[in-house]
């Protein structure tokens, strides 16, 4: 995997429309701009942006609730991906964990989402369970991952 410079920030409200093309292009089911727009205005969300090339080539989004974290998007534009920027995103969430003095967190993923996978496990995560028809466009299931910090 190539590595490509950007800089990872939080994200802004500008941010909204590049993401949910993002969103379109990486998902069955994307979140809708509206949804992102709930986000944003909602106290416990937490967005970070990857920049590079004077765009948004990647984000990640997190709830981070009664001292548990629960990732609920990663993604990486199509044009920018295994350049490093899912990465930077987990790093970066990973010390906003820290600073929160959050111990654990959760997220489901679809298991034909390999490189995903390899990327959560890479950070520590282990599966500790599976939603049966998780996803509403196939029924795949989710795997239920979590790591813990402390």
């Amino acid at each position: 995997m190539g590595e490509k410079a950007g800089k990872i920030r939080a994200m802004r409200e500008a941010d909204i429309l590049a993401i949910a093309e993002i969103e379109e292009l990486s998902f069955a089911m994307p979140w809708s701009v509206r949804s992102l727009e709930e986000e944003f205005s909602n106290p416990n969300a937490y967005y970070w942006i990857w920049e590079v090339d004077d765009k948004v080539g990647g984000y990640l989004g997190a709830w981070f609730v009664l001292g548990e974290a629960q990732i609920t998007n990663v993604a990486t534009h199509p044009e920018y991906r295994r350049l490093g920027g899912g990465k930077l995103l987990m790093e970066e969430f990973f010390r906003q964990m820290e600073i929160g003095d959050i111990s654990n967190a959760v997220l489901e993923v679809r298991p034909s989402n390999k490189g995903a996978i390899r990327l959560y496990e890479g950070f520590g995560f282990q599966v500790i369970g599976r939603r049966a028809g998780y996803y509403q466009d196939n029924q795949e299931d989710a795997l239920i991952f979590e790591v813990k910090r402390k």
